[in-house]
């Protein structure tokens, strides 16, 4: 069946990025998702068999959930964010501008155009009359910051236990199948703050932290020779962000680093918090007034789906058809909300249209590669569902 035209796959996707859904975490003031997931939701309202739902995440700014119930097959989810980063500097970044296969605007390939391939996906399922299983679109809140949104989808999957998710980011068709975590920590050490005449009273937390430092450099180094992921190399560690002091004629009394890991599949967040502590511990046991001590600020798990998940093998297959080659299995460094789903037991892969420019002055979807796909994404959620659940 045809699912959309370009002509209306156009429309839609112009539709979506007329209206700003700047992430209000990412800039100060901006409106968030509210009024692109009202007119999400309102659209999808219209089709029969399509039951939509808010799920309010913050004041103002909701999940929208629409699920197809057809027959007894599988359940497939889908997964987009509709928040989008700051436009500083874009001229008209809300008016589509369409020039051959590109449609420029600020969220067109982050993400709107996978949510326009997701919104004709549930129409057609809702209108077939015989979709055999069951299709969950989620369109989600603040991926581009804390990933709330699919957090709280996931912590309510049992509502629909799915057997597979797809998050309809861009990847030109092919998959990623794993990507690294993502760890964020800050180490504070402490001095002693007198007058900066005083030496023999005086504690430097600044040159404490030199010590810690040089520590972490050696453990990075350390990250770098181990036994790396297949698809991802090994894991990584780096300072991100340093302040300390309170005054040019004083000792200071803190210092606070941010550092950052990006962890490979096997190096849990556990792991490097351990390490970090261990690397404390040797520092202190070799001066006794050395003080520090590492609080976790933020740690998300990696991605890793087998290769012979059903998802992979459905999503692989209905593309060598389209393409006349399998997708390609990709790994990725950044960490994306799809390690929420697999975190929760439910195999899930990025697979997605395709674009550039993403957080860019010049961000553009493909046009073609968006209407293949939107094809594409449509077979998959037939025959996925199709199968014994």
């Amino acid at each position: 069946m045809i699912v959309a035209t370009r002509a209306e796959l156009i429309a839609t996707l112009s539709d979506l990025v007329a209206i700003n859904s700047i992430n209000p975490g990412l800039v100060a003031g901006a409106p968030g998702e509210g009024a692109l997931a009202l007119a999400i939701a309102e659209r999808l309202r219209r089709t029969p068999g399509i039951e939509v739902e808010l799920q309010e995440v913050e004041p103002g700014r909701p999940n929208v959930i629409a699920t197809v119930r057809g027959g007894p097959g599988r359940t497939l989810l889908l997964n987009g964010h509709t928040d989008t980063v700051g436009v500083a500097g874009m001229d008209a970044p809300f008016t589509a501008r369409i020039e051959g296969d590109r449609l420029y605007a600020r969220g067109a390939s982050d993400m709107k155009d996978g949510l326009t391939a997701m919104i004709h996906v549930l129409e057609a399922a809702a209108r077939s009359g015989d979709f055999p299983g069951t299709l969950v679109g989620t369109f989600v809140l603040d991926e581009e910051y804390a990933s709330i949104g699919t957090q709280a989808i996931c912590d309510v999957i049992e509502r629909w236990q799915p057997h597979g998710a797809l998050v309809l980011e861009g990847t030109n068709l092919e998959m990623t199948v794993a990507h690294k975590g993502y760890f964020a920590a800050e180490i504070e050490t402490r001095g002693r703050a007198v007058h900066g005449s005083d030496y023999a009273a005086g504690i430097d937390a600044i040159c404490y932290m030199g010590r810690v430092l040089v520590e972490l450099e050696q453990l990075g180094n350390d990250y770098l020779t181990r036994e790396p992921h297949p698809m991802l190399g090994p894991s990584s560690i780096h300072a991100s962000l340093i302040s300390g002091g309170r005054e040019l004629n004083s000792y200071p009394d803190r210092c606070t680093l941010q550092l950052e890991a990006r962890t490979a599949t096997g190096h849990s967040a556990e792991q490097v918090l351990a390490e970090l502590q261990a690397m404390l511990d040797r520092l202190a046991a070799a001066d006794p007034t050395f003080t520090g001590e590492v609080r976790l600020l933020f740690a998300r798990d990696p991605l890793n789906v087998p290769l012979d998940a059903e998802i992979v093998r459905t999503v692989s297959a209905v593309v060598e058809r389209e393409r006349g080659r399998p997708p390609k299995h990709k790994g990725g460094s950044g960490w994306t909300d799809t390690a929420l789903f697999t975190a929760v037991g439910v195999p899930a892969v990025l697979f997605g249209p395709h674009g550039e420019g993403a957080h860019s002055l010049d961000e553009w979807a493909d046009l073609a590669v968006l209407e293949q796909f939107t094809r594409v994404l449509y077979s998959v959620a037939v025959e996925f569902c199709g199968g014994s659940a």
